[in-house]
């Protein structure tokens, strides 16, 4: 007599080998010295942070090497596991509730830190498109608040396209 398979419910990490299937909606700054409050944006296609996160981690491998850890705001995403699988390298999901609202570090071994700006997935693609783009300038100094005010804009109804507006114009109006 045999006894069947144990099942663990609660795998210690979830495995993702599926290649990408729609293209990673993503842009960076080009690599250089960094300024600014972010290195680039990302726009997800969902909330779910390890379906998300393979495909992205993918791509920044390329100008990172391996990448074990991965901070983000608990606000942002619903329930994700504390680690998961990529390439066969375990990488650390450390959610926050402190971590700054619409943001993702990713961090590679050798410490080296790249911020995204975290487009909503909802977000109207115009406003995104223009959201990342203005991100991922070279000298951008926009916040994350700035970055995302034509999204904001967008879903109040209100037709306003972003444009990337330093924050530099900001200064001295009340």
């Amino acid at each position: 007599m045999t006894s069947a398979p144990h099942l663990s419910t609660t795998p210690p990490a979830v495995t993702a080998n599926e290649q990408l299937r729609t293209p990673l909606r993503l842009r960076l700054r080009p690599n250089a010295l960094s300024t600014g409050h972010v290195d680039g944006a990302w726009w997800p296609r969902s909330r779910d942070l390890a379906a998300e996160l393979p495909a992205l981690l993918a791509v920044l491998a390329v100008r990172l090497g391996e990448i074990p850890r991965v901070s983000y705001n608990l606000t942002e995403w619903d329930t994700a596991p504390r680690q998961i699988a990529v390439d066969g390298v375990r990488v650390r999901l450390s959610g926050f509730w402190s971590r700054p609202a619409h943001t993702v570090d990713v961090v590679a071994g050798d410490r080296r830190r790249l911020t995204l700006l975290l487009v909503p997935p909802d977000a109207e693609p115009s406003a995104a498109h223009d959201s990342m783009m203005c991100a991922a300038e070279r000298g951008n100094t926009d916040t994350v608040e700035v970055l995302l005010h034509g999204i904001a804009a967008h879903e109040s109804t209100v037709d306003a396209r972003s444009t990337c507006i330093p924050e530099q114009m900001f200064q001295g109006v009340r």
